[in-house]
């Protein structure tokens, strides 16, 4: 019996409304510098699957890592499922595909040798200490390759695999009890090579840094502020994609008034996607982890709410279509609803035309955290810079932006052309983090942004 007749002959007669499986093989390399010294080094690799099925409405669980008598396993999570069901299932149709995907694999970091990784992560740990001044340095990389095999007792086989690399750079500078720190985070879709020839941005990184000591910090109040495209994209992935998710959505009547299609946000320019049909990018795949085929989703259009993202269970609770959101970290987990590529689309200005008529602003970059509560945000920057009479000027400490996302994105006014996208980064929901995912922006100016300069 072949490994995928043994997966089938499991899910047949099981009695559910629907089941499957889902098989996962992984192998992984970390690094984690802490100061001078290499903190921890690790390969690690892993196997396990799990069970997911509804009756009536009810969902039963079951993750493993014997994938030894996968009948009795099946059996368990449909038992689990009949005991909490009772509203009847509501699970969209999904044709179901059987297909074979090939990883994304440009320069694959399973083709380098640890050696060389730790080479490559100590010459930048030595660059950053190479500038006077710094104090501490945190540096972490990762890549990571996972092998799916997802069954459905609707007839769906699908086997995909994904490949991702991923380092964040971080120093630290410090004068008595002021600390400052700048950085960056990079990632890709399975190609090595971005984490080669970073000299320039490490040490520029570090003297950032440094120089913030001496920077002044800005008095809060309501200013103009440019993002990057950087801060921009985190801005539309955090304080607006989340929103979009539509189990949040369906679980929360609040925010089903808040996010009722048809509502607009702001002017024509306002564009937001969302879609792992994109290619290339973190968070692209051709089916997600129900065997949805991927997407691409308008959010926003000309300033009108037009979607939002979707499982196959959310998608029949709201009476919209399945765009491919459903997304587990690990086998250990159920699939709930999650961002991909999250984007504000380009509009026609170039960074110039942005500038032009801010005779005092804030041009802000880079990112280091932020935090959500529906339509609330606050995020912190990387990076900071006076616009004065429509020229970026001289740094000043890292600010705060804290908004209401409507009333920001009423005062949203400018968008550039430049659309950039952020790969490194990771997504935190119901306690499946980091989930890979990007997000990108062009430039955008926002009016009468709320600034703290702490």
């Amino acid at each position: 019996m072949t490994y995928r007749d043994q997966i089938e002959d499991a899910l047949r007669g099981n009695g559910a409304d629907y089941c499957e499986v889902r098989i996962e093989d992984t192998d992984s390399t970390r690094l984690t510098y802490r100061g001078r010294q290499l903190e921890d080094i690790a390969q690690t690799s892993g196997r396990g699957g799990n069970v997911r099925a509804v009756v009536n409405g009810g969902w039963g669980f079951a993750s493993f890592n014997d994938l030894e008598d996968l009948k009795q396993k099946v059996a368990g999570a449909v038992e689990q499922a009949r005991l909490v069901g009772g509203d009847g299932t509501k699970f969209a149709d999904v044709e179901p595909v059987v297909d074979i995907v090939p990883p994304v694999i440009v320069n694959s970091a399973a083709d380098v040798p640890l050696e060389e990784k730790k080479r490559q992560m100590d010459h930048y740990n030595d660059l950053v200490w190479s500038v006077a001044g710094i104090q501490s340095s945190d540096i972490v990389y990762g890549d990571n390759r996972r092998r799916v095999t997802f069954v459905s007792s609707q007839g769906a086989y699908i086997e995909q695999q994904f490949n991702h690399v991923v380092s964040r750079i971080s120093a630290q500078a410090r004068e008595g009890g002021d600390v400052q720190q700048a950085g960056f985070s990079l990632g890709s879709l399975g190609d090595y090579e971005v984490v080669s020839g970073l000299d320039e941005q490490v040490i520029d990184a570090a003297k950032r840094a440094v120089g913030l000591l001496s920077a002044k910090a800005l008095v809060g109040g309501e200013r103009t502020v440019i993002l990057d495209p950087v801060l921009a994209g985190v801005f539309v992935h955090e304080a607006f994609g989340h929103l979009s998710e539509a189990d949040n959505v369906a679980e929360n009547e609040n925010l089903r008034d808040l996010m009722h299609m048809g509502r607009k946000f702001g002017g024509k320019h306002l564009n937001f996607t969302d879609g792992a049909a994109i290619p290339g990018l973190r968070g692209s795949y051709k089916y997600d982890d129900e065997g949805t085929p991927a997407t691409r989703t308008p959010l926003v259009r000309d300033g009108e709410l037009v979607g939002r993202l979707h499982s196959r269970e959310t998608a029949a609770r709201l009476g919209e279509k399945p765009t491919g959101n459903a997304r587990a970290i690990g086998f250990n987990f159920p699939p709930i609803v999650r961002m991909t590529n999250t984007i504000i689309e380009s509009g026609e200005a170039t960074l110039d035309d942005l500038l032009e008529g801010v005779d005092e602003g804030v041009y802000v970059a880079n990112w280091y955290g932020g935090m959500t509560q529906h339509e609330m945000f606050t995020f912190s920057s990387g990076e900071a810079y006076m616009i004065r009479k429509g020229r970026i000027e001289e740094p000043v400490r890292p600010v705060m932006l804290t908004g209401n996302l409507f009333k920001t994105l009423e005062n949203l006014d400018a968008i550039g052309n430049d659309l950039d996208m952020n790969q490194g980064g990771g997504c935190g929901k119901g306690g499946q983090m980091p989930l890979p995912v990007s997000n990108g922006s062009p430039h955008i100016r926002i009016r009468n942004c709320l600034i703290s300069g702490a």
